[in-house]
Parts: structure tokens; sequence; C-alpha cells
């Protein structure tokens, strides 16, 4: 297993949140313009990519935002997600930020509250998932999380 922090998207990048966002989930609007100065975390098996998430400094001042966090389904059920939340924080803490802060779908609210993250604020909706047949899944992207340091 390789963890790799990188200051570009790169095409591998690229092909899991495809494959995670659109295909899997049915999302439209998967990349913008703060993949352009973001930093990446992928996470690699054998050469192959099985996970990434991003970070970027957010609105408020010495935060960093997590996102983008997507698995593979292929490599799911083996931790990689917290290992890749793990060296996104230890990234965010070497650039000096002081907390950190997500925005996760509310399938995954468990998942985060499990790394020590609380939701703050309202769920919203972000894009419509026609993919999805579970309510759920259609609220996405929906909880603000933020880090209890």
């Amino acid at each position: 297993m390789i963890i790799q922090i990188l200051d570009h998207i790169t095409e591998e990048i690229k092909q899991i949140r495809v494959d995670v966002f659109i295909k899997e989930q049915g999302f439209e609007d998967e990349f913008d313009e703060i993949d352009e100065t973001a930093k990446f975390v992928l996470l690699s098996i054998d050469g192959k990519a099985a996970g990434t998430c991003r970070y970027f400094p957010s609105d408020t001042a010495g935060d960093a935002h997590i996102g983008r966090m997507a698995v593979r389904k292929l490599y799911r059920g083996q931790h990689l997600g917290t290992k890749i939340m793990m060296a996104a924080e230890n990234a965010i803490r070497r650039d000096g930020f002081k907390t950190c802060s997500l925005s996760a779908q509310v399938q995954a609210k468990p998942f985060y509250e499990s790394l020590g993250y609380r939701a703050e604020g309202d769920e919203y909706l972000d894009e419509g998932c026609p993919a999805c047949d579970d309510a759920e899944s259609i609220i996405s992207r929906s909880i603000v999380l933020y880090n209890k340091n």
C-alpha cells in the first residue's frame, strides 16, 4: 500500500471520482475549480489506485476542508477510508492548519463520526442523484462535519 500527498489532480484520481461519484452514485458535476488548487491524497494497492480525497483552505482562517473522499467498490471494507482520512489530517497538520472540516453524504455520517467528527448545521441537497433508489442517498454531501479538535 502506498499513500501519496499530491499538489495536483492526476488521471488516477479523476478516474476514481468518475467511477464512484458519476458512474456509481449518479452525480454530474464532479470536477470544479477547487481541483486546480487543492492537494490530494491517493491510496494505491499493488500499483492500482484504490481511493482518494482532496483538501484545501476553507473560508475559515486556519481551517482546511476535506472533500471528494472516495474508495473504489472493489477495495471497500478494508478500512482504506480511515487510512486516507488519517493521511489527509496529517498532511493538513504539516501544512499548518489548526482544524479541518468536511461535507459528507448522510450515509457516510457514521464513518466520519467514528473518526471524531460531529455534524453541525442542517442537511442540504447537493445535486439530485437519479441512480440512487434509497431516499437517504438522494441527500448527498449533505452534512457539514467538523473535527472535535
